[in-house]
């Protein structure tokens, strides 16, 4: 399980096994390993990993106009622990916080 969090530290999402989870545990994404990018249930660009804990929106990505199809609902995984905060970084030009 690894916690991600958005650029002002704040703890957003759990990645487990190539799902993304929110952190109340609901499936509400994908990791697609050839394109190193989340894609969301209906299958759009959700983000990516910065700075190896960051999920963070590319707003210039080439991934944002196609649709990578459903692939499915995995459940839940369950409330985990408050992370906390892991401080605040600056983002890089074209990129923003996911919205989630």
């Amino acid at each position: 399980m690894q916690a991600l969090f958005n650029s002002k530290g704040y703890h957003i999402a759990n990645f487990n096994n190539n799902q993304l989870y929110n952190t109340s545990g609901d499936n509400i994404g994908h990791y697609l390993d050839s394109y190193q990018i989340f894609i969301d249930m209906d299958g759009k660009y959700l983000g990516e990993i910065l700075y190896k804990n960051r999920l963070i929106f590319n707003n210039s990505s080439p991934y944002k106009s196609i649709n990578f199809g459903m692939h499915g609902n995995y459940g839940s995984i369950g409330s985990y622990c408050n992370y906390g905060n892991c401080g605040s970084i600056g983002l890089l030009a074209n990129y923003s916080d996911v919205n989630l």
